[in-house]
C-alpha cells in the first residue's frame, strides 16, 4: 500500500537510499523517519537492556526512540532529511 499523498505536492527529485544495504526510493529532502514508515519499516532499533523494538514516537527528536546509524553516527531519524545515497543502519545498534 502506498502511503504517500500523490498529485498534491510537488516533489523534489527521486533518489535512492540504502537501509541495511537494501535500496529504497525516496524524494530528496523528505524526513527520514517518514520515509522509513512509508516503506513499512517501523522497528528502527532495539532497547539496550531488554532488546525490545523501538520506533517513531514524538517525531521531533525529544524521545530519541527513532535513533538510527548514518555513517557510523547515531542520529534521530525524525531530524534527518534525505540525500542521495545515504547509508542507514537499523536494528541492534550495539551490534552494528
Amino acid at each position: 500500500m502506498n502511503l504517500r499523498v500523490s498529485n498534491y505536492f510537488k516533489r523534489s527529485k527521486k533518489i535512492k537510499i540504502f537501509v541495511n544495504n537494501e535500496s529504497l526510493e525516496a524524494y530528496e529532502g523528505e524526513c527520514l523517519a517518514l520515509v522509513l514508515y512509508i516503506n513499512n519499516i517501523k522497528n528502527l532499533r532495539l532497547s539496550p537492556k531488554n532488546k525490545d523494538g523501538r520506533g517513531m514516537f514524538c517525531l521531533m527528536g525529544s524521545c530519541q526512540e527513532c535513533v538510527v546509524l548514518i555513517d557510523e553516527m547515531k542520529v534521530t531519524s525524525c531530524n534527518v532529511f534525505i540525500k542521495e545515497g545515504m547509508n542507514i543502519k537499523i536494528g541492534d545498534l550495539d551490534e552494528l
